[in-house]
């Protein structure tokens, strides 16, 4: 039977690669096995799209196709000649999908060790199934993914970059996240540990994608801690500015500061603080290992007004006159 391969693509017969391919992306990614589960026309519709790439994206393949026809091309070919050289495993590293295409098929392709590698899904995933890849995999009520990557790798496994803050490092937190790596929405538990590292990965096990022989990968959370609105981070210390007046910083105060604990300190501010000055709180840092924790520093800095009335400048030229 003659296969049509332009019109399994929806491509036309003078279309580029590159719209050959996105073509391809698109259904491939609609028709894929782990997304048709048990649909045998789906199952069948995959090899037809995968066998008219395999051919047109090959330039001398395409071009006896386009040459001899359908019928002579196949003559010329038979199916294992055509996904001969033909990288399943590149080309589903592309996709973002652990499958092994030759084992489908019957017969090995190009093969190579299991790899790592990053891939911006944005613009495919709103492609084929009209929506992002953060309500693709977390859900429309996922918490703060905007800005999630991804790390698949073929054996099912999948990297997704968790933003923290500097609250549940310092404190740990649960959170309950909506992935979605099979099409069905699953809600899952993390737990954040207390002193949890930048970059460091939370192994979920059995809820990544399914690899190349059915057995589903883990998901792990790569932990990148966000900047704070008023928090710095020097290792396991950190901190924050205050500022007071002049006449606080000569005649000494005390001042109200809040802590990553969720509560406010007073910190005593001595007569003739210059600013700059770090006013150390002990203890009120970042937990490590080993079950201690770093400090908070206040830095204090001294207002200097913009605007002085008649009097206040009087005042002032009297104290400059003492030495002031």
């Amino acid at each position: 039977m003659a296969k049509d391969y332009y019109k399994i693509l929806g491509v036309s017969r003078n279309a580029t690669q590159e719209e050959i391919k996105k073509a391809y992306r698109r259904l491939a990614l609609k028709y894929h096995p782990d997304r048709n589960k048990g649909n045998k026309e789906a199952e069948e519709r995959f090899k037809e799209i995968n066998e008219a790439y395999a051919v047109l994206s090959d330039p001398e393949k395409r071009r006896q196709y386009d040459q001899f026809g359908s019928t002579e091309f196949h003559r010329r070919y038979t199916q294992e000649d055509i996904f001969r050289d033909f990288d399943f495993e590149s080309i589903f590293r592309d996709l973002g999908v652990g499958f092994d295409l030759g084992s489908f098929f019957g017969f090995g392709g190009k093969r190579r060790g299991s790899t790592s590698f990053r891939i911006d899904l944005g613009d495919l995933f709103s492609q084929v199934f009209g929506t992002s890849p953060e309500e693709e995999w977390f859900g429309k009520e996922s918490y703060r993914t905007k800005h999630a990557e991804r790390d698949f790798v073929s054996n099912g496994d999948v990297v997704l970059e968790l933003p923290v803050t500097l609250e549940e490092v310092a404190q740990g937190a649960e959170k309950i996240i909506s992935i979605a790596p099979t099409g069905k929405a699953e809600r899952i538990k993390v737990k954040i540990p207390q002193g949890v590292e930048d970059g460091q990965k939370l192994r979920i096990p059995a809820q990544g994608t399914y690899g190349p022989h059915g057995r589903r990968g883990d998901l792990y959370l790569k932990v990148k801690i966000e900047e704070h609105p008023i928090f710095e981070r020097d290792g396991k210390n950190i901190i924050c500015d205050h500022e007071i007046k002049f006449s606080e910083a000569v005649l000494g105060t005390t001042i109200e500061v809040p802590t990553l604990y969720g509560k406010k300190v007073r910190v005593k501010v001595p007569p003739g603080t210059r600013s700059g000055a770090k006013l150390r709180l002990r203890g009120l840092g970042l937990p490590d290992k080993s079950g201690g924790k770093g400090d908070q520093f206040v830095r204090i800095n001294i207002k200097v007004p913009k605007t002085l009335t008649k009097e206040q400048k009087d005042l002032i030229k009297k104290l400059a006159k003492e030495g002031l």
